[in-house]
C-alpha cells in the first residue's frame, strides 16, 4: 500500500493549485495548460496524451544513465515494495519518430526513495552511511503494451545532493537498441511536498538542485518534463519518449 500524507499537511489538489500559481514546469491542471518552468513551454502542455497525431513526437533526448542502474530482473507494474510517500503513476508511451506506437518494447524505470536513497547500494545519504545491497525497491520493468504503453505504480521520488527530482528509465526497443533517459518534475509541486509531507520532510537540511540549475535536467530540456495529473488517489505523470530506428 501507499503512504498517504494527512490532508492536514498538504493535499494534492492544493499543491497543483500551487503549481498554477507559480508555473511549474511540464504540469497540467484539468482543462488548463500549464508553462514550463524553463524557457521554453513543455511539449506536452494541453495535448490529450497518447492519441494518434499527438505532434510531440521529436526524438526524446538521451542523458546519462548515472551511477545507480542494476536490472533486478523484476517485470512488475508495481515497484513500491512497501517504500512510503505520496502514490504515483508513471505512465510512458514509446513511439517512432512518426508517432507510430512501439509494442513490446521493454522499459526499465528506477529512482530514489523519499529519503534520497536507491536500492542495491551502499554508501549514500548524506551521511554516506546509507546501505541498500541486496534490495531492489523502487525498480522494474514492462514491455509496452499494443499502443506502445507501459504503467508504474511508485512514489513520488524524494531527493539527493546535487540533482533535481527525477526519474530514469531505459527503454530497448528491441534486442539491439536502447536509449536512455531521466524524467522530471515541477519544482514548485516538488517543493511543496519536500517541505510539507511525511516522509520526504522526516530529513533535515533542504534540497540543493532545481531543475534549471541540473545540468543534466538542462540537457534534456523540456520533452523530458513530464506532464502531471491528479486523480483519484495519486498523481499521474505522463510522458511520450520518441527513440530513434534500430
Amino acid at each position: 500500500m501507499y503512504g498517504k500524507p494527512s490532508s492536514s499537511l498538504l493535499s494534492r489538489r492544493k499543491a497543483l493549485g500551487l503549481i498554477a500559481v507559480t508555473a511549474g514546469g511540464g504540469a497540467l491542471l484539468p482543462g488548463a495548460a500549464m508553462a514550463a518552468q524553463s524557457s521554453e513551454p513543455s511539449p506536452y502542455a494541453g495535448l490529450a496524451l497518447f492519441e494518434t497525431g499527438a505532434g510531440v513526437c521529436a526524438i526524446t533526448p538521451e542523458v546519462t544513465e548515472g551511477p545507480f542502474y542494476f536490472d533486478p530482473k523484476l517485470e512488475r507494474a508495481d515497484v513500491t515494495e512497501g517504500k512510503k510517500g505520496i502514490a504515483l503513476t508513471v505512465r510512458l508511451q514509446v513511439v517512432d519518430a512518426a508517432c507510430r506506437p512501439l509494442a513490446g518494447a521493454r522499459v526499465d524505470i528506477w529512482h530514489c526513495d523519499a529519503q534520497g536513497a536507491y536500492s542495491g547500494y551502499p554508501g549514500q545519504g548524506d551521511g554516506r552511511d546509507v546501505d541498500t545491497s541486496g534490495q531492489a525497491f523502487l525498480r522494474g520493468w514492462q514491455r509496452t503494451d499494443a499502443s506502445g504503453i507501459v504503467s508504474f505504480a511508485t512514489i513520488y521520488p524524494g531527493w539527493y545532493r546535487g540533482r533535481t527530482t527525477h526519474i530514469h528509465f531505459k527503454v530497448f526497443p528491441d534486442d539491439n537498441s536502447v536509449m536512455t533517459g531521466q524524467l522530471f518534475f515541477p519544482d514548485s509541486l516538488s517543493e511543496q511536498i519536500f517541505t510539507a509531507v511525511a516522509p520526504y520532510n522526516d530529513r533535515p537540511g533542504k534540497r540543493d538542485t532545481s531543475n534549471a540549475s541540473d545540468r543534466i535536467a538542462r540537457q534534456a530540456g523540456p520533452r523530458s518534463q513530464a506532464a502531471l495529473r491528479e486523480v483519484a488517489d495519486a498523481y499521474q505523470a505522463l510522458m511520450i519518449i520518441a527513440v530513434k530506428p534500430g
